[in-house]
């Protein structure tokens, strides 16, 4: 495919949206290369991401303009770069994650300022896989809270891509580690990185089961990427003054609650704290290429695996939102090219 302007082509394969709605208004077409502005790249990729923001976009719960290409996280081969761009030559091997979408395209425009490296020792779909959720699983343990030794966290969504982060890079720290699932498979594959308890969700009450694995003290930190349906369950199982950190909604959004649920007042365990980050309050200065060469550095050291439960062809992004809409992933999916 390169160069595809100096061959004389001007047109890309993509996936564009023209309106809201289910999986089926992904469609694929023919559309022209971007141009890069001065402080922009184009990258040829070899790799994409798929993300529960991806699903939120399409399905206009996240407000964006129409026509447009999904997808905020990718990696490949830097093929044009913008006037005033220094820090990347065409040829180079880069990731990256930005603000916008168009990932799920053959080149995609972006910030040289939202794009880094990659070390020669990480591949282009490994690359992709640690970007977004890699940064959500470093600063959610080293930020949002600063998990410590012998703190004890339940992960919902443990073998999910950021779950199965969270879980090692908690495990890193010292934490004692508890995780729901919804299979046997998925609880394989959390204990196979590392956590020290699954709790089956689809048979087991997980409030029940993680008042006895602490012996009715409940946990330092509640990581919940579901949502309305964990919500206030998440809640009881917090030890005093214990935070619950709400960073998606993949059961649906939070609906309005009465704030007096945190004090938790008739109870000998209350005073609770909640947060809802995101990835952008994270990422100021520095702090994109800081987290993501920690992210790397594990990874390098095989510290860190990244799982890569799927992987797509860009025709078949369809069946990608379906499946990650109804739970069926293990780890992450990725489009590759």
């Amino acid at each position: 495919m390169y160069p595809f302007r100096f061959l004389g082509a001007i047109i890309m394969k993509a996936i564009r949206v023209h309106r809201p709605g289910s999986p089926e208004v992904l469609q694929l077409e023919e559309i022209p290369i971007p141009s890069v502005k001065e402080s922009e790249i184009l990258i040829e990729n070899k790799a994409s991401g798929i993300n529960g923001k991806d699903l939120l976009f399409r399905d206009g719960s996240y407000r964006t303009t129409f026509p447009y290409t999904p997808g905020i996280e990718g990696a490949g081969i830097v093929r044009e770069k913008g006037r005033v761009v220094t820090n990347f030559e065409v040829g180079d091997r880069v990731a990256y994650c930005h603000t916008g979408t168009g990932s799920y395209a053959e080149f995609t425009a972006v910030s040289a300022s939202r794009a880094i490296r990659l070390p020669e020792s990480i591949d282009f779909s490994t690359g992709c896989a640690c970007l977004v959720q890699g940064l959500a699983a470093h600063y959610l343990t080293h930020s949002t809270f600063a998990i410590g030794k012998n703190d004890k966290i339940l992960v919902h969504a443990a073998a999910g891509g950021v779950g199965l982060l969270i879980v090692q890079l908690a495990k890193l720290k010292g934490a004692k580690v508890i995780g729901t699932v919804s299979t046997l498979e998925k609880a394989q594959i959390a204990h196979s990185v590392g956590i020290d308890h699954t709790i089956l969700y689809s048979s087991e009450d997980f409030e029940t089961e993680t008042m006895k694995l602490t012996d009715g003290a409940g946990v330092d930190v509640v990581y919940d990427s579901v949502g309305a349906a964990t919500f206030k369950k998440s809640l009881k199982i917090l030890k005093s003054r214990g935070l619950l950190v709400a960073f998606g909604q993949s059961s649906g959004f939070i609906p309005p609650f009465d704030v007096n649920l945190l004090a938790n007042s008739s109870s000998d365990r209350g005073s609770f704290f909640l947060t809802r980050p995101t990835t952008a309050h994270y990422l100021k200065g520095q702090e994109f290429t800081e987290r993501l060469l920690d992210i790397f550095e594990y990874i390098s050291q095989k510290k860190l695996s990244v799982f890569i439960g799927q992987k797509y062809s860009l025709n078949h992004s369809l069946e990608a939102h379906i499946a990650l809409a109804n739970r069926q992933t293990i780890g992450k999916s990725i489009i590759v090219f």
